[in-house]
């Protein structure tokens, strides 16, 4: 408490009956005890004791000298300041403090006040609000795209810096962590959480031609079950055909012929039988058929990995779809709760 700086009066009114009546005004700084659990939307119950600490209630008894609602209604009329804070009811009761000497007489008064919480809903929920609104629309952008990752590091860098800026208008005192500082704290993880699922995800659209093969359960569990869970439309099957340039074994076998029988072949009665060809010529044709081999491997190779890239990024979409769908599920949840338990729990 504070030192007392209102003005002296040195004057007391006494009258015939004996009643002596000191009209001294008193200027009062008391502490209260603040429960912020539901900051800004808080209901505080500050108690006002008056009583004698040196005479017993058998020589001094405290008692009211008007009603509390007259100390409401006057109360309500003096004030002059509409700051933070909101006069809402004043409630009277009278008190004992026993001790094993005696007791002593006691009047408690209770000051409950309200918080004017519109200050704190412009500057500190309605742009939390918007800034988990972008980062819940960002979603909408392409996967693939780095645009994404900018865009969610820059509403990260921006939330930081608000919670920065609004650190002051945040409560320091009392015992309890307000709800408020969980939806901060919620937010900011929930961003972070959604950035890391892009990179994620980015990862696996870049270098999904580097992967191995998915595995057939992963393939099932991701593209079949959760890709119908998620609302995503089933992948069509590709109307490539793929054709080998790898003929069959018994039209190989056949296809061969060496020079010694071409020869024969080509020797008749009538035509004098050709030279066989010569030897460059043979090693042209070896390495014609090497090159188309190579050929044909690097061929299947590419289909090989862009089948395995298109699943890796079909995969991909699905849990970005799936994290999409669990961080509105979430968001929804928390903001709910918390709208409920600021709405029932002071009434």
């Amino acid at each position: 408490m504070d030192e007392d700086k209102s003005p002296k009066f040195p004057y007391v009114y006494l009258y015939n009956t004996g009643l002596v009546f000191d009209d001294k005004p008193m200027r009062v700084t008391s502490t209260c005890r603040l429960v912020i659990y539901t900051f800004p939307f808080d209901v505080q119950n500050c108690t006002l004791t008056f009583g004698s600490y040196l005479h017993f209630a058998s020589d001094i008894k405290m008692f009211q000298g008007t009603t509390a609602a007259e100390i409401l209604k006057e109360s309500k009329n003096v004030i002059y300041t509409r700051g933070e804070w909101e006069l809402i009811d004043i409630k009277a009761a009278p008190n004992a403090l026993e001790i094993i000497e005696g007791s002593y007489s006691e009047l408690r008064y209770y000051i409950i006040l309200r918080r004017r919480p519109i200050l704190y809903v412009v500057n500190l929920i309605l742009p939390i609000t918007c800034l988990s609104t972008l980062d819940l629309f960002s979603f909408l952008l392409p996967p693939q795209s780095v645009d994404r990752a900018a865009f969610k590091m820059t509403l990260i860098l921006g939330y930081t810096v608000f919670l920065l800026m609004m650190n002051d208008l945040l409560p320091v005192t009392g015992n309890d962590t307000p709800l408020l500082n969980v939806l901060f704290s919620i937010s900011f993880a929930l961003m972070v959480v959604s950035l890391l699922e892009t990179v994620f995800v980015m990862n696996i659209q870049h270098s999904s031609s580097q992967y191995s093969p998915v595995p057939h359960w992963l393939s099932v569990l991701m593209l079949r079950y959760i890709a119908v869970a998620v609302c995503l439309p089933p992948q069509k099957k590709s109307n490539r055909i793929t054709v080998s340039l790898r003929p069959p074994t018994g039209a190989m076998n056949t296809s061969i012929i060496s020079s010694k029988a071409l020869q024969s072949f080509s020797a008749t009665p009538d035509t004098p039988p050709e030279k066989p060809p010569s030897v460059p010529v043979l090693d042209e044709l070896r390495k014609l058929s090497r090159d188309l081999m190579a050929i044909r491997q690097q061929i299947e190779n590419q289909v090989q990995g862009s089948k395995t890239s298109q699943e890796w990024q079909m995969i991909g979409i699905v849990i970005d779809r799936l994290l999409f769908g669990l961080y509105i599920v979430f968001i929804l949840v928390t903001f709910l709760n918390i709208l409920i338990i600021w709405l029932v729990h002071d009434v």
